[in-house]
């Protein structure tokens, strides 16, 4: 087991016992929990927010970046378990929300419980795979194919210091995102919400549509006026949209008859 000084490092704010539900939220690869800073307040009180954040970023810039699905899979299960005593969703962006649908399926496997939603956002359902992987690159090329994706800033790409301190840490989110296959397995029983960018060019929208292959339940799919990076530039159509669904669920938790 993890002890608990690992597991807060994991998730930076303990949840709380007022919560009605928790929306544990990954991010894409090379971002970190602060992507998703601000999200609180966009939502429900009843609503806790909890950004995981991953080895090899922000406050955990000194520790070893994960390169395995699987190992990253199994350490975030042992981080969120102690914390599915009520009602939950998984949000991720790109590659974030491949990592929620596996460990929506390790949740399954291990006999947890299962996710209210999965929301997903800028990914190709989990069976396409990257068609065009960089991950193994040498550095100059690694780093021309981090401009053209446009999701690092550019003060770290030219500066040599801060490019190394953080290529490792990329090259391993890629590998995980690029290495990853999407083994067959039953579907999952909860609904997907899956948002879109209409500018996307790493995610076409028949590839969101695509995961509906991944639920026996409903899918809805909502294309967002932007690129890729639609989770920071677009949030003023994102969280109204995502705070819509979690509203949604919080009235059928107000309305369910009490036991």
């Amino acid at each position: 087991m993890q002890s608990a000084t690992k597991m807060n490092s994991w998730l930076l704010n303990y949840p709380k016992a007022g919560d009605q539900i928790r929306l544990f939220c990954l991010p894409y690869a090379g971002g970190g929990a602060s992507v998703y800073r601000g999200w609180q307040e966009a939502f429900p009180a009843e609503v806790g927010v909890y950004p995981l954040q991953l080895p090899g970023r922000e406050n955990r810039i000194s520790e070893q970046p994960i390169c395995s699905m699987q190992e990253l899979v199994y350490a975030l299960a042992e981080v969120v378990i102690p914390h599915l005593d009520r009602p939950f969703m998984l949000f991720g962006h790109s590659l974030g929300a491949r990592i929620a649908f596996e460990l929506a399926r390790h949740l399954r496997r291990v006999g947890e419980r299962q996710p209210s939603r999965l929301i997903v956002s800028g990914s190709r359902a989990p069976h396409i795979p990257e068609p065009k992987p960089v991950h193994h690159l040498p550095d100059d090329a690694f780093i021309r194919e981090l401009r053209r994706l446009a999701g690092t800033p550019e003060t770290i790409l030219q500066s040599r210091e801060l490019i190394n301190l953080f290529l490792p840490m990329l090259r391993a989110d890629f590998t995980v995102d690029e290495t990853y296959s999407c083994v067959e397995d039953k579907p999952l029983s909860c609904p997907i919400t899956a948002f879109g960018g209409t500018k996307d060019t790493e995610a076409a929208q028949e590839e969101i549509e695509a995961w509906q292959f991944h639920t026996t339940g409903n899918v809805s799919l909502e294309m967002i006026d932007g690129d890729h990076f639609f989770v920071q530039t677009r949030r003023d159509i994102l969280l109204p949209a995502v705070s819509t669904v979690l509203r949604q669920y919080v009235s059928q938790l107000v309305d369910l008859p009490q036991q």
